[in-house]
């Protein structure tokens, strides 16, 4: 029997959960496998861009160096761009600085930041400086 893998993104979760999760990630690195799946349901499924801004940024500012919840957040600010089609000031300036770190040192940051920036080429009104 052969068996296929099914991708299927993850949903958003109530705010509070999403807090909570994404938090408990930060302070202990073993619940970060929940915390990507939980910032990448807000970051394709929840409507409010102001909160999928601000926890993709505290999440690209406090991970520490070599997570993979990094590149995540940089990826994530990617979709965010393309479904919102703005970002703020300190999201973009977030995501050049992760995109920049993963072109230099890509065990720092992975290289879904640098995809993330390609996303906000794409799809960013107001175009980023390259990195």
């Amino acid at each position: 029997m052969h068996s296929h893998r099914r991708f299927e993104n993850p949903p958003a979760l109530p705010h509070e959960g999403v807090a909570e999760k994404l938090e408990r990630a930060l302070r202990d690195r073993s619940h970060e496998g929940e915390a990507a799946s939980v910032l990448v349901g807000i970051a394709l499924n929840d409507d409010d861009q102001a909160f999928v801004e601000y926890w993709c940024v505290e999440v690209g500012t406090r991970a520490v160096a070599g997570s993979p919840l990094l590149g995540l957040a940089g990826l994530c600010l990617g979709h965010t761009a393309r479904r919102f089609g703005h970002l703020s000031d300190e999201a973009l300036a977030l995501a050049e600085s992760l995109a920049m770190r993963a072109a230099a040192d890509s065990s720092d940051v992975d290289g879904r930041a640098l995809d993330g920036l390609d996303d906000i080429r794409s799809f960013l009104r107001r175009r980023p400086v390259d990195p």
